[in-house]
């Protein structure tokens, strides 16, 4: 059995847990991953806000798409550095490497993982993982005052929120281009990545003691229609994109807890969805992030 572990602004939750901490709100920088502990999980009675507003600073340029799929596909698995502890001495910053700051079990720090990953950055952009719930000091006071992930350490700047990083990390850097040019599908992902949020709030919901089928399913039946709306692809919007980056740690997550603790299968009746994780599987950009 799984348990879906969820703790707020950047602090993991004990796997050991068979309960949840109540949270005030949903952060965007929410650690969760699944134990295969033998747990039953419970869900207090909680109130979730929505996260500010989205900050669309970033620009996109024409890139070229050719090898988007040759980067996906090709290099050996990365030799992962451990967590880093309060008792481990910070990286010498602001030296001029680029370097992404996350949790190896956080959401919200994959999508940045993925992001680099797909655009073949693993040379250019060094992974810095923190133990959340052994974090360093220094983290907070020298790098990142927030204390969340993912941050990004960019021309003696540290940046953070994962919707806005994997944007940045999209329009700053060399590689394929992960946003399309098509002013239709443009439209459609501002759409989908606005909805990430509510998305996320309707599972959680129902994912509590309390919680119904009904809840998560109109969630899932949203992204069943969304995956329908371009036929050039088995992704949100035809091709892979920063939107399917934006959702793929939550669905990877969902998934298996729905499946082995609701005993709900959110892919049935989903054919769309269901060929979306089969295609999201066969990405290794992707698949090296599930740590």
């Amino acid at each position: 059995m799984a348990i879906l572990n969820v703790s707020l602004r950047g602090t993991a939750a004990s796997t050991s847990s068979s309960s949840l901490p109540s949270w005030p709100h949903l952060s965007n920088s929410v650690p969760f991953s699944l134990s295969k502990k033998p747990v039953i999980a419970k869900f207090p009675n909680t109130t979730i806000l929505s996260p500010p507003k989205l900050r669309l600073q970033a620009s996109f340029g024409k890139k070229t798409r050719a090898s988007l799929s040759a980067t996906m596909a090709t290099g050996g698995q990365e030799v992962l550095p451990p967590a880093l502890t309060s008792t481990s001495d910070p990286p010498p910053l602001f030296d001029g490497k680029t370097r992404l700051y996350i949790s190896y079990h956080c959401p919200y720090a994959q999508r940045a993982w993925i992001s680099r990953n797909c655009k073949g950055l693993e040379e250019n952009i060094q992974l810095v993982p923190i133990d959340l719930q052994d974090r360093p000091a220094w983290y907070k006071e020298k790098v990142y005052p927030p204390n969340k992930v993912p941050s990004l350490e960019h021309n003696n700047e540290v940046k953070g929120e994962s919707l806005d990083l994997i944007r940045y990390i999209d329009s700053h850097f060399e590689g394929p281009s992960l946003f399309p040019d098509d002013p239709a599908k443009r439209e459609f992902a501002e759409e989908l990545l606005s909805y990430t949020d509510s998305f996320n709030k309707s599972v959680f919901a129902s994912f509590k003691e309390d919680g119904t089928k009904a809840a998560a399913g109109a969630a899932f039946d949203y992204l069943e229609t969304a995956l329908s709306k371009f036929e050039d692809g088995p992704f949100f919007l035809g091709t892979f994109s920063l939107v399917d980056i934006a959702y793929a740690p939550f669905l990877e997550r969902f998934q298996p807890f729905s499946l082995e603790v609701k005993k709900y299968d959110i892919t049935a009746g989903r054919p769309k969805l269901a060929a979306w994780f089969e295609e999201m599987n066969k990405n290794l950009a992707y698949k090296k992030t599930q740590a």
